[in-house]
């Protein structure tokens, strides 16, 4: 069983025992037309509302969520199948993004002050612009829509959250938690709908923004649907995040966070670490030392606190993951562990964690993304065919280079086309930094100061104060 609709529900089952995990209703047109009506209102009065009133409201929903966090993460464990514990940090993960937001709100909202010029006001004001459309993913279902919810209220907007429907109860989630913080009615609100309906909703004149996490496949879905409207749409696809291993480095060290950046949440993260480039000097040792750490994940019930990896969300992945392994065996890379689906007590869709080595550039797993627990590995001699082999890619969310020369992280990060690029870290987002993607990873920015430019127009004042 999956997310399966009817007419009017939406039904997703558990991926670990396989059973209904929640079933809720899907909302026709009459509904529809019902919250963005409201949310046309909405943001009509709360533009005018101070920002530090926004702050304080927003700060009010983190604490309604913080008090919920149990059930909140309840909820996104047994609808996608992360590890409970895993579950609860997610949250606390988007407490702090928000609150980062909140904090620099007051700064990056206020109005630009230019030089004075005789008998000139002139002033640049942020706008809020109006109604925000936000569809966040599954695989982080409280951090993909805190990148858009909380900064769209903080700078005076509404929003509607259609959330993914293998995670529909996290919408409401949101919604509960502003509703409970006093909110104005209509302000932040939750809504189930089929894709087409979702298409509907995008091409609506009530709505001003539309933001949308997913797939790439889903992002042109949603770009085609906005083509009849000079409409903004801030797109956060998907990647196939390149590491280079330089010669460098303690070997140990590195293969533990990269083990870890390829494999935590099952892989299904969109800044995954999906290939590794090493460089041949330390390449043997690198490959043996990443052995041991991926065959030690636990797989099993991902409300035990042993379970280090949970099931695999989607119900037709699995088959996906094993075709990205077969794919590049047949090509000639070698399989040390892991690569096939499997139960763990009779229960689960799982996937053992799969580590390959000599992995050829042609390979499925270095082209697309595979979002599962997969860490292929390939050689090379130098910096310079890193940087080529990392850059040869359609996806451009974040790449990372482990080296102890700063230099060498900084000369080729001027090279590289992502929109993150780490050094000795990987698979980890700073709320002060934007969160962007280049190519078919995406287009437009989120969090830090820049997050607010997605979600205001500039107004010029330009005061003439006497004739």
């Amino acid at each position: 069983m999956a997310a399966t609709t009817t007419p009017s529900t939406l039904r997703v089952d558990n991926p670990y025992t396989l059973e209904v995990a929640c079933e809720v209703p899907l909302a026709g047109p009459a509904e529809v037309d019902a919250v963005l009506d409201a949310s046309r209102a909405a943001a009509r009065d709360f533009r005018r509302v101070a920002v530090g009133e926004r702050v304080a409201l927003c700060e009010r929903a983190c604490e309604a969520m913080l008090a919920d966090k149990e059930a909140i993460a309840r909820d996104i464990t047994r609808t996608m199948g992360k590890p409970l514990s895993q579950a609860r940090g997610e949250l606390d993960g988007m407490l702090g993004r928000a609150r980062h937001m909140m904090a620099i709100a007051g700064e990056c909202l206020a109005d630009i002050e230019l030089p004075a010029k005789d008998n000139f006001v002139r002033r640049i004001r942020r706008e809020p612009l109006g109604v925000i459309f936000d569809l966040p993913a599954w695989n982080y279902p409280l951090l993909t829509a805190v990148n858009a919810l909380f900064p769209a209220v903080l700078a005076g907007n509404a929003v509607v959250v259609k959330h993914s429907p293998r995670t529909p109860l996290t919408g409401p989630a949101f919604a509960r938690a502003f509703a409970k913080a006093g909110a104005p009615l209509g302000l932040v609100q939750s809504l189930d709908c089929d894709h087409p309906t979702s298409e509907r909703i995008v091409g609506d004149p009530r709505v001003d923004q539309v933001l949308f996490t997913g797939s790439v496949f889903g992002g042109h879905r949603i770009q085609r649907a906005a083509s009849e409207r000079f409409l903004h749409v801030g797109l956060e696809l998907g990647g196939n995040d390149p590491a280079y291993v330089a010669a460098d480095v303690d070997v140990a060290k590195v293969a533990e966070q990269i083990v870890d950046g390829a494999m935590y949440n099952a892989g299904q993260s969109c800044c995954a670490v999906e290939r590794v480039y090493v460089h041949e000097s330390v390449y043997d040792a690198f490959v043996a030392a990443c052995e041991p750490l991926v065959r030690a994940y636990v797989l099993g019930d991902p409300e035990d606190a042993a379970t280090s990896m949970g099931p695999i969300a989607q119900p037709w992945h699995v088959a996906e993951l094993e075709a990205f392994v077969a794919d590049a065996t047949t090509r000639g890379a070698g399989l040390i562990a892991g690569g096939v689906g499997v139960q763990v007590a009779g229960k689960g869709r799982f996937f053992q964690p799969a580590l390959l080595r000599d992995v050829p550039h042609d390979a499925d797993l270095f082209r697309r993304e595979s979002f599962g627990p997969i860490l292929p590995i390939a050689k090379v001699a130098s910096d310079d065919e890193a940087l080529a082999r990392m850059n040869d890619s359609a996806l451009g969310l974040t790449a990372s280079v482990w080296t102890t020369d700063l230099a060498r992280a900084e000369r080729l990060a001027s090279e590289l086309s992502f929109g993150t690029v780490y050094m000795n870290r990987c698979d980890s987002l700073d709320p002060a930094l934007p969160w962007s993607g280049t190519r078919d990873s995406g287009r437009g920015a989120t969090l830090s100061a820049l997050g607010f430019d997605g979600l205001t127009r500039p107004k010029a004042l330009h005061f003439r104060l006497a004739l």
